[in-house]
């Protein structure tokens, strides 16, 4: 046995509203610049639908992820080395522009510089790739518009399969329209085969915490981990010719803060924790033979981290005492090992894939009430699991390779849970026969209670900090993707330029201050100096406290708002007289 240490994460779908917050501060964050307009690290998708790229989990086309051949090993389903070298200069297995969405900017100018006319003025969309007026037909979140019909479920790959396999089991109809929201981020996987598709060697998996990165200076663009990704996770950058992927933040969590997705969650769904492996299993455990078995296969590999054997050996491997007591406080071990509630994205892929989900339990309490039955019943409950709204074949086909019954395991936990605290809120009899049920007791269920909805931040994140030497590394002075020529958040090329439509010339600095004083002021009771940092603030280093220079318009005052009030007024009263705009009268 030989003990490695993975960050991983748990997203708890019943929570999620599909806001697009994590989506939206994760880009303003990291995919801000020239050359990954399109990019999205985390998005968040509905469900059912085509996800972000088009069809993404159709490996027959995309050819992503790791196969079992006639001798049980492990390889590649976009070929080996040499069918890599043979294609090394035209990868063709590549979703195009149309596959992402053709990313776009609207005309502002004309909207606010047009001269007065009985017309209104519009902003038409132009493409930021060449600057031309365009259409907008598709986009990152293009799914919501349609929320599940018909029109939408029928493009989805997952769709697709269980209609192969039988007509009737996924019900489009009104009546049985169902959706929910995905947020998807890289899933930084134990066995990844983006980074065993790279020929120059560029990406890597870090051996101190599992996260999966890009060395910008070894990549050459081959693109081949773009292929190799079956989660499509992987981005090109058009404009420096190098692969850019989610970094879990790296930067924050070797500092113990939660990743910029998970900070700024509305639905506190996420949860990031330690989680111990062995890696000596990780290719035994990808190779099983049943599809199906590859979701038990990776929770055998996860170590418990209470166990005296499996801390002796951790000592032994170099792992730190004090990231042992974070891998025992883990919230991500208790919800996938422990309590049995979080399940892996498309496990079929072979990737052991580290981010895991709580499937959606649907809105059942409701529809048995309407129907006069005790909706909060715990045998209600369990009954109505196989009738839900949301397919459990469908979720299967997501989370366990089409395998119903750790699904359905997992939606009768949620249930009881759901029944035994009603009983504890309302003061009645504990009814130990609920948990019983479920294979639990009366105070794992509590446990999971308060993880699942009540947990406080420092119970979500669990996140041990970095031990290096060199830790002025981590202090923001630039990012740290921003060398010469490199796409880093503030860097434009050597030239400065902007040929895709961006405004020209280098870009004011990204305000600046070490992750190490940004852990400090989130965790401080008083508001930080934010008023003393100059340049333009980025989402990733403002906690919402204080009005920092150029994040906010200057606030006015009352003298400056009635000056500008009177000279409107003054103003309108001349155009009133003189029948003509500020144009000369062109109308």
């Amino acid at each position: 046995m030989r003990v490695m240490a993975q960050m991983g994460m748990v997203m708890n779908l019943d929570k999620c509203i599909g806001c697009h917050t994590c989506s939206v501060t994760c880009k303003q964050a990291w995919t801000n610049r020239g050359g990954v307009e399109y990019v999205w690290f985390n998005n968040v998708e509905t469900r059912p639908g085509q996800g972000y790229p088009r069809r993404y989990a159709d490996q027959e086309r995309w050819q992503g992820g790791w196969v079992r051949n006639r001798r049980g090993r492990l390889q590649l389903k976009a070929g080996g080395r040499w069918r890599k070298l043979a294609t090394i200069f035209a990868n063709p297995v590549l979703p195009n522009i149309r596959d992402y969405y053709e990313p776009w900017t609207y005309d502002y100018e004309t909207l606010t510089e047009a001269p007065l006319g009985d017309d209104f003025p519009v902003a038409q969309p132009r493409s930021l790739l060449t600057g031309e007026p365009m259409q907008v037909e598709w986009s990152a979140n293009w799914d919501d518009d349609l929320g599940g019909g018909p029109e939408l479920a029928s493009q989805d790959p997952v769709v697709e399969k269980l209609r192969r396999e039988s007509e009737d089991a996924v019900k489009l109809d009104y009546e049985r329209a169902f959706m929910f929201f995905l947020p998807r981020i890289c899933e930084h996987c134990l066995n990844p085969s983006c980074v065993a598709s790279c020929p120059s060697g560029a990406m890597y998996k870090r051996a101190e915490d599992g996260i999966v990165l890009v060395d910008q200076d070894q990549c050459r663009g081959w693109r081949m981990c773009v292929t190799g990704c079956p989660y499509k996770k992987v981005y090109f950058n058009h404009r420096t010719g190098k692969a850019e992927k989610c970094t879990f933040c790296y930067p924050r969590v070797e500092v113990g803060l939660p990743t910029i997705c998970s900070e700024t969650c509305v639905g506190r769904l996420r949860y990031i924790g330690l989680v111990l492996y062995d890696v000596d299993r990780v290719g035994e455990a990808a190779a099983v033979e049943n599809e199906q078995d590859l979701y038990e296969a990776q929770l055998d590999i996860l170590l418990d981290p209470n166990d005296p054997e499996v801390v002796a050996a951790a000592r032994r491997d170099g792992i730190a005492e004090d990231w042992i007591v974070a891998a025992q406080r883990s919230p991500v071990y208790k919800l996938a090992k422990e309590y049995r509630v979080a399940l892996p994205l498309h496990p079929e892929f072979r990737t052991m894939p580290m981010v895991w989900y709580i499937p959606p339990l649907s809105p059942v309490v409701d529809r048995l009430t309407e129907t006069g039955h005790d909706g909060e019943s715990a045998a209600n409950l369990f009954g109505a699991v196989d009738a839900l709204r949301i397919p459990i074949d469908y979720l299967a086909e997501l989370f366990t390779a089409g395998d119903p019954e750790p699904v359905r395991d997992v939606l009768n936990t949620l249930a009881a849970m759901r029944a035994f605290m009603r009983d504890v809120t309302l003061g009645r009899e504990i009814d130990e026969s609920i948990p019983a049920a479920v294979g639990m007791d009366g105070a794992q269920i509590m446990e999971m209670y308060r993880l699942l909805a009540i947990a406080k931040y420092e119970e979500r994140y669990v996140i041990p900090t970095a031990h290096q030497g060199d830790a002025h590394r981590l202090e923001e002075l630039a990012c740290s993707l921003d060398f010469e020529g490199g796409p880093g958040m503030g860097g434009e090329g050597p030239d400065g330029g902007a040929p895709f439509g961006e405004a020209s010339g280098r870009p004011v600095p990204v305000s600046v201050e070490t992750f190490h004083a940004l852990a400090d002021r989130q965790t401080a009771d008083g508001f930080g100096d934010t008023e003393s940092r100059r340049g333009r603030v980025n989402l990733l280093n403002w906690d919402g406290r204080g009005r920092p220079d150029g994040l906010f318009p200057p606030r006015r005052t009352a003298a400056e708002r009635a000056r500008d009030g009177a000279a409107a007024a003054e103003h309108a009263g001349d155009t009133g007289r003189d029948g003509a705009g500020p144009a000369g009268g062109a109308q």
